[in-house]
């Protein structure tokens, strides 16, 4: 079995280096690191529906450069800074995950960064596709 890493070198705020990849293959599986709504290594301004967009395109551009889709993420786990924003999130979660919706947990948490939602997955697709 090979482990494929992506995105191993990264900046995070402030320019410092983050101690993880961004997302590691092995064996038809990817696990994608929790995204937030990053952008240049800084944390977008705007409220929930600005941060939940830019943090699903992340999360999207990640399976995108390792050649998955939308259609195979199985698993994804969400933590909102403010449960208040729960339904607005689920609204705007629809849009991307509607036609293929994944296993998903969804807490309310403190964060690590000042953002107001986070955002990882685990997709699969077969080798022999």
């Amino acid at each position: 079995m090979s482990i494929k890493r992506y995105g191993a070198v990264q900046k995070g705020a402030g320019g410092k280096p983050l101690p993880f990849a961004r997302a590691v293959e092995a064996d038809g599986w990817l696990y994608v690191s929790g995204q937030v709504a990053m952008e240049n290594g800084e944390i977008i301004d705007g409220n929930i529906v600005a941060q939940t967009h830019k943090t699903i395109e992340n999360v999207l551009a990640i399976l995108e450069e390792a050649g998955y889709g939308v259609e195979h993420v199985v698993r994804c786990g969400v933590w909102l800074d403010d449960p208040r924003d729960f339904w607005t999130f689920n609204a705007i979660y629809q849009q991307y995950f509607g036609d293929h919706p994944p296993a998903r947990a969804c807490v309310q948490s403190s964060m690590m960064v000042d953002c107001k939602v986070e955002i990882d997955c685990v997709a699969y697709k077969s080798k022999d596709l």
